[in-house]
Formats: C-alpha cells, structure tokens, sequence
C-alpha cells in the first residue's frame, strides 16, 4: 500500500481533474464518502467551482436531505446504531430521484432534497434537469456496498481514533455502525479513491496495490 501526502488544494483539483476527464456527454455521479467527522460536504463544496471552470455543471447533494421520516428511523430508539447502519438513508429515494435519473438514456430530471429531518417533513423541492455531461456531487456517510449507481466512489478513511476523537459526543453513539461498515463494507477496498483524513490539514491519498 502506497500512501501520498497531499495538501487540501492539489487534492481539490487532482479529483476535477479525473471527474472531468469523463466523456464530455456523460453524466459523472460521484460519492464523497466519509462520516460527518472526515467532512465530506467541505470536499463536496470545494470541487464545485474547479469543476465549473474545467466546463462542467455541477449539482451538489447530501445524503442528509434523503433520510427517511423519523417514524420510521427511530423506530428503535435515538440511539440504536443499528438503525442508524441501515434504516435512517433511504436509499430507494436516492435511486429514484437522483442517481437513476442519471443513468445514461435518461431524462437528467433529478430532485436535490426530499426530507427535512429536523421539521420530520418533506421538503416540497423542485426538479432540476442537469445538463449532459454534468456532475453530482453526492455527500454523506455509509454510502457505500449498498448497490447505490455511481461512476466514482471517493472515501474519506478516519482511523478509530481520529473518528472517535472527531466524533461530536451526540453523536458517538454512531461508532459501532462505523466499525461494522468496516467489517462488512470495508470502503477503502470499495471506492476508487481513498483519502486518509486523520489531519485534515494534511490528507494523504492511499493507492491500493
């Protein structure tokens, strides 16, 4: 396993680079994975406008406004890392209304949020078409090894330190779904590019042999 340091800008524009290599009439549905702690959404963010520059409309989504009702996420409590591994995503919801819209052939009609967690209600967006040879950029945690169509999987890897020291004390409940979706998952073998962000000041790029 080759590990290269790589400061937060280079990573920026190493990843536009390879997301707007794609053939210019595809559409790219790229993952950022990562838990709330690796800030996936900072990385979401930062590649809009290198993509833009590079000729290619963005849409940026997150994962967070495809949660499922909280009649159905809590069914088992606020705090069941169980749940919280496999029911609080709707991953159907993303598959009809943002990824399968995507698929080559299809209308590009994609809708950006569809729940409000924090009001428990949907959100009433609107559709909005990208443009052929446009990007989502999808951010959120546990995205990976659920069947979920991308054409780039970027994962954010904390060590079980950093993660536990990151981890706001609400949230670490949420560890154990963390370790068991690197039993069961193991993102790193899983995404096309992996990022090591134990100091976010100095990420490191892991190439797999």
């Amino acid at each position: 396993m080759d590990i290269r340091p790589i400061s937060p800008p280079l990573l920026v524009e190493e990843l536009a680079g390879r997301i707007a290599s794609a053939p210019p009439d595809s559409w790219v549905r790229v993952a950022l994975d990562g838990a709330p702690a690796a800030r996936p959404e900072w990385l979401g963010d930062a590649l809009v406008d290198p993509l833009r520059l590079r000729g290619r409309e963005v849409l940026r989504v997150s994962s967070g406004d495809f949660l499922r009702p909280a009649s159905l996420r809590l069914e088992y409590g606020r705090t069941d890392p169980d749940a919280f591994y496999g029911d609080w995503l709707d991953h159907g919801a993303l598959v009809r209304e943002v990824l399968g819209p995507l698929d080559p052939g299809r209308s590009g009609k994609v809708l950006p949020t569809l729940w409000d967690s924090a009001a428990d209600r949907a959100t009433r967006a609107s559709y909005v078409t990208v443009p052929r040879g446009g990007v989502l950029l999808l951010d959120g945690a546990l995205l990976l090894g659920r069947g979920l169509p991308f054409d780039l999987a970027v994962h954010l890897w904390l060590s079980p330190g950093a993660l536990a020291r990151r981890t706001a004390p609400e949230w670490r409940w949420t560890l154990p779904a963390y370790a068991r979706y690197e039993r069961e998952v193991g993102p790193g073998g899983v995404a096309d590019v992996v990022v090591r962000v134990d100091d976010p000041r100095h990420p490191a790029i892991v190439r797999r042999p």
